[in-house]
């Protein structure tokens, strides 16, 4: 499927590094809610800018389409909407690529969608400059997989693609895993570098180290009641690999506090808590940081 045409949603920072990318090797539309410049540039991790132009277009402005992937690239509170948006323009019924943090939207839309749904975790790291182009901040890996068991090949092939397009992409059968993993380095790192303004790789510092350590503690302690494995080196050492490896990010929490958008607060610490409250686990520095992104101000001790 070298020329399927992949139709993305959401063009924010993750939804425009992945068009960016795979613009090289397939055809790519981008949706959004605003017309944005066809020519984006992107910044690469070594400081290297190179200008594409891109198919932009709005979601009121999309043409009836029949694309092979549908990636919704929006936060996870905007899915449903950017999901009922899209599908009631387009034609067919297209692989659905589901890119959110959490984990909420994924099982719910692969109940709703007629067609394969892939699950995508990544550890890549973007943020938006402008609106013209986007910062590629940290290279990572994505992990593609779907919660069914059915669509092996399909993540495969997808794989495949990113690959060639350049985002290092691995096909796994353990995709739920997966994606609580992220959840557990999402908690450790968003609500965190939101809550001071800082970029992932200040995390390492004082007083933010030992911070971090006390989240993690209370994500590793939720995880091993929800059955949840620890990945082969811990929970420590997963969170610290992803902080050094997108240490000059800016995370997509504090991007989102930082322009006066809605986090996801929800979908990142939401399921957490509630496994907390239903084990009977004690979360003070989880339910503190909820707290601020819910109000605005928070105390860590």
């Amino acid at each position: 499927m070298n020329d399927a045409m992949h139709l993305i949603v959401g063009p924010g920072a993750l939804g425009r590094l992945v068009a960016l990318h795979l613009a090289g090797v397939a055809p790519v539309t981008v949706a959004g809610r605003r017309t944005l410049p066809a020519a984006q540039t992107l910044v690469t991790p070594e400081g290297v800018r190179r200008t594409v132009p891109l198919d932009m277009t709005t979601l009121a402005e999309l043409p009836p389409l029949a694309p092979a992937y549908l990636h919704l690239t929006t936060k996870a509170y905007d899915a449903h909407a950017a999901y009922e948006s899209t599908m009631a323009r387009l034609a067919g019924d297209p692989i659905l690529v589901l890119w959110q943090n959490g984990y909420q939207v994924q099982p719910e839309l692969q109940r709703r969608h007629p067609g394969p749904v892939l699950c995508a975790s990544t550890t890549e790291g973007a943020w938006l400059t402008g609106d013209e182009g986007v910062t590629h901040a940290g290279r990572g890996i994505t992990y593609l997989g779907d919660l069914s068991g059915h669509h092996v090949e399909r993540c495969r092939e997808l794989a495949a693609t990113l690959n060639r397009a350049g985002l290092t992409a691995e096909a796994v059968t353990d995709i739920e895993t997966r994606l609580w993993h992220k959840l557990a380095i999402n908690a450790a790192i968003n609500p965190l570098v939101a809550r001071y303004r800082i970029r992932n790789g200040q995390l390492r510092d004082r007083p933010f180290r030992p911070m971090v350590e006390r989240v993690v503690d209370e994500v590793a302690a939720i995880m091993a009641k929800v059955g949840v494995s620890p990945p082969p080196a811990g929970w420590h050492t997963l969170v610290w690999q992803v902080i050094e490896g997108t240490a000059n990010n800016r995370a997509s929490m504090l991007q989102d506090v930082l322009a006066g958008r809605p986090t996801e607060r929800d979908a990142i610490l939401g399921p957490l808590l509630a496994a907390a409250q239903r084990h009977g686990l004690d979360t003070p520095c989880l339910e503190a940081l909820y707290g601020y992104l819910a109000r605005g101000s928070v105390t860590l001790r």
